[in-house]
């Protein structure tokens, strides 16, 4: 089922007409994203391909995010996902508390794919959190013009001013396989 994220009301973007997420989570603990952002592509800034490796600051330039939360825990972790296939993945113990690496002994895997309307980005991931229980996401998305304008997406923006970590930002349930 594909998920469809908006643009933070305080800053409107014209070149994006669409941007989605499809989510799935399997037996073994691990998550599938596909994101699909439709616009003026030629107007966007996105990284080139690196090669996958850990890098901080991602969400600097264009960038595919999730925040995952084991039921109703205040703690979550964080990935983020680069059309470059370079990935961060953070643990919080709460709101913006605790911050520290998430081990990842098998990095996410990203692919991405671009046309001149499309943009891909599919990504499978370990979270290391418990398989018996409900996970609950807050899909976000960084997008990056080469004009230097930034729009902020998500599923739904509880702040007047663009904050990912939000807990009211934890809107998508995917319930135990």
């Amino acid at each position: 089922m594909h998920h469809a994220l908006k643009p933070h009301p305080a800053i409107p973007c014209t070149t994006v007409r669409s941007l989605s997420v499809e989510a799935r989570r399997d037996q073994a603990g691990l998550l599938h994203l596909h994101y699909r952002l439709d616009g003026e592509i030629e107007s966007l800034l996105i990284p080139g391909r690196d090669g996958p490796a850990r890098t901080d600051n991602l969400w600097h330039h264009t960038c595919f995010e999730v925040f995952i939360a084991p039921g109703e825990h205040a703690a979550y972790r964080e990935f983020n996902l680069s059309p470059s296939t370079r990935w961060a993945a953070y643990r919080f113990t709460g709101f913006r508390e605790g911050m520290a690496n998430l081990d990842q002994p098998h990095p996410p895997t990203i692919a991405f794919t671009q046309t001149a309307s499309t943009l891909e980005l599919k990504a499978t991931m370990t979270p290391h959190l418990p398989v018996s229980g409900p996970w609950r996401l807050a899909v976000t998305t960084v997008v990056e013009e080469k004009s230097g304008h930034k729009s902020f997406w998500s599923l739904h923006h509880p702040q007047p001013k663009p904050e990912f970590h939000h807990p009211g930002g934890f809107v998508l349930t995917l319930p135990a396989p």
